[in-house]
């Protein structure tokens, strides 16, 4: 239990940083870095090999996936977004054509409006962003701390991007619990990185 408890504390203070850090990002890096970003997942070989893209709706601090949903629907690709079950701490996916689909939700979070979208439940053809306030060089991510995604990525068997600000991404080793994953790609604005784990 004092790992554990550790553990979350010093999440809690690296998350803390690095919200801190994004939100003092003046608004034209944060579009560079973000177009860079975007360039890098489009180029990707899981982007033009999997039908399906599953993928956060970013917020202000978070880099930036308006743009790829939007493209991922130009190319004729399936785009599912989640959404908070409520009373748990569990997502569904839903398939969106457009960013007119989502609504105000659970966190004041875009989420897809479940009266006209398709629930996805076939995750075969996909792969899946993966959002996070910093990785490590192995692949696992901080959150922040709800756990919605640590329990999607328990389940999920495809191919997982976690994309981020170089600047956000730790050489040194996150702490971690037994039930984080990795990702299996890191993207950033510099670079992909492959984690082999």
């Amino acid at each position: 239990m004092q790992i554990n408890n550790d553990v979350r504390g010093q999440k809690n203070r690296l998350r803390r940083f690095y919200i801190n850090l994004r939100k003092q990002m003046p608004e034209r890096k944060k579009i560079h870095l973000d177009e860079k970003v975007f360039k890098r997942i489009i180029r990707l070989h899981q982007y033009h090999h999997f039908n399906t893209v599953i993928t956060y709706v970013s917020k202000d601090i978070e880099v930036d996936t308006l743009r790829l949903i939007q493209q991922a629907a130009t190319d004729g690709k399936r785009v599912a977004v989640p959404r908070c079950v409520p009373g748990t701490r569990q997502m569904d996916f839903y398939c969106i054509h457009s960013l007119a689909m989502l609504e105000e939700g659970t966190f004041g979070l875009l989420e897809p409006k479940v009266d006209i979208c398709e629930k996805l439940t076939d995750f075969s053809d996909s792969f899946c962003i993966v959002p996070g306030m910093s990785f490590d060089v192995r692949g696992y991510r901080l959150g922040y701390g709800m756990g919605y995604y640590d329990r999607f990525l328990a389940d999920y068997s495809g191919v997982t991007v976690g994309i981020c600000y170089s600047e956000c991404v730790r050489w040194k080793e996150l702490p971690t619990n037994k039930h984080d994953k990795p990702v299996d790609l890191i993207v950033t604005e510099n670079y992909i990185r492959r984690t082999n784990i």
